[in-house]
């Protein structure tokens, strides 16, 4: 059975175990090749381009006998219109179900921020006194702003204030761990300042 061609917003691993996401397929303007376009889900998030028929072939077993990827890169999922939701999908004939919890866990911990060491703050919330780390983030005019603020509060983040900076910006930020949760909004406001930047340029 053919393979279905890659779609924009789905999210393919590679046999190495890293996530991209599709951002299309497109045809190359002397050659008439087709290319697939794709980002990384890690690391500086960069963008890449890949003849079709590379981005759709069997990885070569015999160079990497350890593999058990059947292609060198396998649908895992698709993000839609909320880069941050959750999604099921079908691989192999199984349900699995892809969140961003797959995506932050490919975001070393170093990369959030060297030398936090308490997750939970020991300042308790109080009813009805805004939070400074919310209000400061409420002001800045800038996604890249936000990330850098985001980054700084991190040792004194809260599941609380998880949920009101992640409102503050339209997501929703599953239930989980705290750790796991604060990488996720982290990503989300990393992903917002990039598509920020695309469309000022």
């Amino acid at each position: 059975m053919e393979r279905k061609s890659p779609m924009s917003g789905e999210i393919y691993r590679h046999f190495k175990n890293k996530l991209y996401q599709i951002v299309g397929v497109a045809e190359h303007s002397e050659s008439r090749e087709k290319l697939v376009i794709y980002q990384a889900l890690y690391g500086n998030f960069g963008m890449y381009a890949r003849p079709y028929d590379m981005f759709m072939s069997e990885v070569d077993h015999k160079k990497y006998p350890e593999v058990q990827q059947k292609y060198r890169f396998e649908k895992a999922g698709i993000v839609g219109e909320n880069i941050c939701s959750t999604v099921a999908v079908n691989k192999n004939e199984n349900n699995l179900k892809i969140t961003l919890e797959d995506v932050v866990k490919t975001i070393p911990d170093k990369a959030v921020i060297e030398g936090a060491t308490d997750v939970n703050s020991d300042v308790e919330e109080q009813e009805g006194v805004p939070n400074p780390d919310l209000l400061a983030f409420l002001d800045a005019e800038t996604y890249e702003e936000k990330h850098k603020l985001l980054v700084a509060m991190r040792p004194r983040i809260t599941d609380r204030l998880i949920n009101d900076l992640a409102a503050a910006i339209d997501v929703t930020v599953e239930d989980g761990d705290l750790e796991t949760r604060f990488k996720s909004l982290l990503y989300c406001v990393k992903k917002m300042d990039e598509f920020e930047v695309t469309r000022l340029r």
